[in-house]
């Protein structure tokens, strides 16, 4: 069993209103699909997401969406909330999803887009299957491959559990000296270095430090503490 580890750029016409909204604004600085569902009702699909970033601009803008029949925010604290969403599949997506039809594919969750709405996943199955998938993305999709080999979740690379900009973030924060004891830089110093705001880099860094210590844990982490 293979899988191969993707990231996926659509061009703007293809992009749902809210990845369009996501890479247009600044209100959200990550989001995560975590499941979805389609209904017996044909052309109707129900998705799960963990956001982090604004609330009222983004349930501002998902009102406005019409595929978008019924939806539900629940609030995690100040800076993240989840949206339950029932929608129509737009024919764009349905464009791009054709690629998996009849492979015998498995997505893996989440999918996690960033904040420019580029998103990755991880998709197992047999290699030519994964081969013919890859060759069947609309040439307007710039896809790059980050990674392909034997499913084992257990060794995947810590690095391959961030995206780009979290890695950008841990990067800059390294050279800058953020990680000394003491330390020499701030989140303030980080954000100057990527050009964003504060609050913006400090989620990118938590981000990207809670991923790495969960995968360290679930790789070396010691159960027999007693």
């Amino acid at each position: 069993m293979r899988y191969i580890d993707l990231r996926l750029v659509q061009p703007s016409w293809m992009l749902h209103p809210m990845q369009e909204f996501i890479r247009e604004g600044d209100a959200v600085q990550y989001e995560e699909l975590q499941a979805f569902s389609v209904a017996s009702d044909a052309g109707i699909e129900y998705v799960l997401f963990y956001v982090e970033g604004s609330r009222d601009p983004y349930e501002a803008r998902l009102q406005s969406v019409d595929s978008v029949q019924w939806y539900d925010i629940t609030p995690v604290d100040d800076a993240s909330f989840y949206a339950y969403i029932r929608q129509e599949t737009r024919p764009e997506d349905v464009t791009w999803r054709q690629a998996f039809v009849e492979r015998g594919l498995i997505v893996t969750l989440p999918i996690v887009y960033d904040e420019q709405a580029a998103f990755y996943l991880t998709v197992v199955g047999e290699s030519e299957d994964l081969q013919a998938m890859v060759e069947a993305f609309p040439d307007d999709i710039d896809v790059r491959v980050d990674a392909i080999g034997e499913y084992d979740r257990r060794h995947a690379p810590v690095a391959g559990d961030l995206t780009d900009r979290q890695f950008e973030a841990v990067e800059v924060a390294a050279d800058e000296g953020f990680y000394e004891y003491p330390r020499e830089a701030s989140v303030a110093d980080v954000a100057a270095e990527l050009d964003c705001a504060e609050s913006t880099a400090a989620v990118l860094l938590q981000r990207a430090e809670a991923s790495v210590m969960e995968r360290l844990v679930t790789r070396h982490g010691r159960h027999d503490v007693g």
